[in-house]
């Protein structure tokens, strides 16, 4: 019998011209529309994302994984996408920031795969101008299948009429809807907020399935055929290895495929709460990744028994990794916006400052002695009186030095958030 190597699923892509043009809230919306009539929906988000994820996977029911070209690789992406056409009755991708920004972007990535595009184009302070720049998207890369554009955030029947009759006739308008912000999704700094923090995020989601229906948006769109990827496993390079990973309000930026990895390799993965437990899990390793530690910094603080098993873990020898809100809490000190400062575990010195407004983003590499890990930076904290780094990200762009990198004895700290599977060997190094 010959393995199938192509399957078939509804599929679409869904792009904008800029960050906060609605993508989430629409993706979701359509997705949880199509859960609701007993679909199975799965949703993926291109590019690096913690908290879209979180939210397309309430709509979804089903965890929301990221794709990327550069960050995950092609023959990922291809395994992913075929393995879900194969199970799911409806795909959809969130794109990144701007349809054509990035190198790889998310037109990139849409072509690559032959998914028709939805642009989602926030209309709420334009009329006949929304036409010119639906056409001027949909034509600046001739290759790329569109299906149409999506006007959000209108606000009257007349701006909707507006819209329609400024759009040419060669770009399909999918939909319009309609401003209703008692269904939005909250933001804040980083992204919008964790689902578990909105009381009626299911409300909410109901909400926005509804208006999705209302909208025009929820036919199924045609079906794309992807190619199945090579399937690679890797050796079990952590077995018989317990690693424990800090997971709580104050840290949850966690990769699904980090996990996934971790277990593949044989690790035994332990979760705690270094805000509200106070003691450690009995494990090998440690993994403290990102999030938001300076919206809980007093709490952390709070929690001296947890900070005090942190010093004594790291006196035992015992590795520690690291990244971003997770090398925050083990400087000296946190300081949160408002300038309220709290002490932290105190195993780097350093104090972490948030800032007002900037910071850094992007995909970077991460060379490290134990093997160069693909990686990318979110934050909007600087640190002071640090110590020197071993190395910098490198930028896949621009020659100016990356994130510092830094690592002494057995501990290896960054601002930048490393996908495991990119190099996998170099993950057990650093734990093992």
């Amino acid at each position: 019998m010959v393995a199938r190597t192509e399957s078939s699923c509804p599929a679409l892509f869904f792009c904008a011209p800029a960050s906060g043009q609605g993508k989430t809230t629409i993706t979701a919306g359509i997705a949880r529309y199509h859960r609701n009539q007993g679909r199975d929906v799965r949703v993926f988000k291109t590019g690096p994302d913690y908290l879209d994820p979180l939210i397309l996977e309430r709509a979804s029911g089903h965890p929301v994984t990221q794709l990327d070209l550069w960050m995950v690789g092609e023959a990922e992406c291809k395994r992913i996408l075929y393995q879900a056409a194969s199970e799911a009755d409806l795909i959809l991708i969130e794109g990144v920031m701007g349809m054509f920004d990035g190198n790889p972007s998310g037109a990139d990535m849409a072509e690559f795969f032959g998914i028709p595009v939805a642009i989602v184009i926030d209309a709420r302070s334009m009329a006949q101008t929304f036409g010119a720049i639906a056409l001027g998207l949909a034509c600046h890369r001739p290759q790329l299948s569109i299906a149409g554009v999506i006007a959000n955030a209108l606000g009257s029947e007349r701006h909707q009429q507006l819209i329609s009759e400024a759009m040419p006739e060669s770009v399909k308008l999918l939909g319009c809807v309609r401003r209703h912000p008692e269904a939005s999704l909250p933001e804040r700094h980083l992204g919008l907020v964790h689902p578990h923090e909105v009381d009626d995020i299911e409300e909410r989601l109901d909400a926005l399935a509804d208006i999705m229906k209302q909208s025009g948006l929820t036919d199924l769109p045609a079906e794309v055929c992807f190619e199945d990827g090579v399937a690679t496993s890797p050796d079990t390079l952590l077995a018989g290895l317990s690693i424990g990973i800090a997971k709580d309000d104050a840290f949850s930026f966690i990769y699904a495929a980090n996990i996934s990895l971790l277990e593949k390799m044989g690790a035994n993965c332990k979760y705690f709460s270094p805000i509200n437990d106070h003691e450690l899990p009995q494990v090998d390793a440690l993994w403290l990744p990102g999030g938001y530690p300076e919206l809980h910094h007093q709490a952390l603080a709070a929690n001296t028994s947890m900070r005090d098993q942190i010093r004594e873990f790291y006196q035992q020898g015992k590795k520690i990794l690291a990244e971003c809100g997770g090398m925050l809490y083990l400087m000296d000190t946190l300081t949160d916006v408002d300038g309220n400062t709290a002490d932290m575990v105190g195993l780097m010195p350093g104090q972490g400052i948030m800032r007002e407004r900037g910071g850094c983003q992007g995909m970077q590499y991460a060379p490290l002695p134990e093997g160069e890990i693909r990686a990318h930076a979110h934050h909007r904290t600087r640190c002071e009186n640090t110590m020197e780094p071993v190395s910098h990200g490198r930028r896949l762009r621009h020659p100016a030095p990356g994130e510092p990198i830094y690592q002494d004895a057995n501990l290896t700290a960054s601002y930048l958030h490393f996908y495991f599977p990119s190099n996998p060997e170099a993950i057990a190094r650093l734990l093992s």
